[in-house]
């Protein structure tokens, strides 16, 4: 397992990850940090807790729009076997930032 220091809202944390996901967790942490940035922006510093909180129901929000834009897959459609390992990559990417979060949380 990699660790990936990324910066959100100009502190750095450390993020485990898959080897060879560190490229995606950068591009991940990046945009988390734009939208971090941009609440901070809106309301002003209210901790990062509430910072990352209200980011990633933007994040949320922006995901649950892009869902209903595109019609789902046919049932009877194959899965790819590269789609399968991406998404893969991507959910351990994504639980290794709720770790680190919920670590977060509890230092408060």
């Amino acid at each position: 397992m990699a660790t990936v220091t990324v910066e959100i809202n100009g502190r750095p944390y450390a993020v485990g990850c898959a080897d060879g996901q560190e490229d995606r967790v950068r591009t991940l942490a990046g945009q988390f940090d734009a939208h971090v940035r941009q609440v901070a922006g809106e309301v002003g510093h209210v901790g990062d807790l509430r910072l990352f909180l209200m980011a990633g129901l933007l994040l949320a929000d922006e995901l649950h729009e892009a869902k209903m834009a595109v019609p789902p897959p046919p049932a009877a459609a194959p899965v790819a076997i590269n789609g399968a390992g991406a998404e893969a990559g991507v959910a351990e990417a994504l639980n290794a930032v709720a770790a680190r979060l919920e670590k977060i949380v509890l230092s408060l």
